[in-house]
């Protein structure tokens, strides 16, 4: 990943972290909690790709293990986000940005499945049976219809922020002066330079002829 990537996803991370800890998980909501961390990895894998994609979900499900008042194993929100990363990123499309809003909220719903199944089912593994509580189904209800009236005021913009990140200022410049360049051989701007000075030489030695008759035709009257 480029530094101005590692940036950006860095802070967007750190930011959805803190206010998914300090701000959603304070809501009492019933069932799941909006999951802030998902929408942001499923933004910018939606940018990045798949590889991108994984290494984001990997870094913010990891924070999220670790940061307080988080009572599962270490890991297991990690090795969530990470697939939901990867997959999510093998939808980027090979040619040009999304054009359609359909794709990424699809997407969207997808993620919040996949991970409420993926971190009940590490959870099984592990000896975690709190989903069977709550009700898996009720979890998955409730986290598709959080992620999916948060995405609209998100996604949108995380995505608009890693496209502009995405874009190298100094290959662009680079690109401009090569164009520039280009456009001044191919439009044969030399010959037309001295195309241009021959004809201010005629134009001058016209303008003097013209001079000497008019002189000529005062001294002659």
């Amino acid at each position: 990943m480029r530094f101005n990537r590692i940036l950006l996803s860095a802070t967007l991370v750190v930011v959805a972290l803190v206010v998914q800890v300090s701000v959603l998980a304070r809501l009492q909501l019933p069932g799941a909690v909006p999951d802030l961390l998902l929408l942001v990895v499923v933004s910018l894998a939606l940018v990045y790709g798949h590889v991108s994609g994984a290494l984001v979900g990997f870094g913010a499900g990891l924070l999220a293990d670790l940061a307080p008042p988080a009572d599962h194993a270490a890991g297991r929100y990690a090795l969530v986000l990470c697939l939901i990363g990867y997959l999510v990123g093998l939808a980027k499309p090979e040619t040009g940005p999304l054009r359609s809003a359909t794709g990424p909220m699809a997407m969207v719903v997808g993620a919040a499945i996949g991970s409420t199944l993926l971190y009940a089912g590490v959870g099984a593994l592990v000896g975690d049976t709190a989903a069977r509580h709550v009700g898996l189904v009720s979890l998955l209800f409730t986290a598709v219809l959080y992620d999916l009236l948060l995405a609209p005021f998100t996604v949108p913009l995380i995505m608009a922020l890693a496209r502009r990140a995405d874009n190298d200022p100094l290959s662009e410049s680079t690109g401009t002066a090569t164009d520039v360049s280009t456009g001044f051989m191919a439009n044969g701007t030399g010959l037309r330079i001295g195309d241009q000075r021959g004809g201010l030489r005629v134009k001058a030695a016209r303008n003097r002829a013209a001079r000497a008759g008019r002189i000529k035709g005062v001294k002659r009257l």
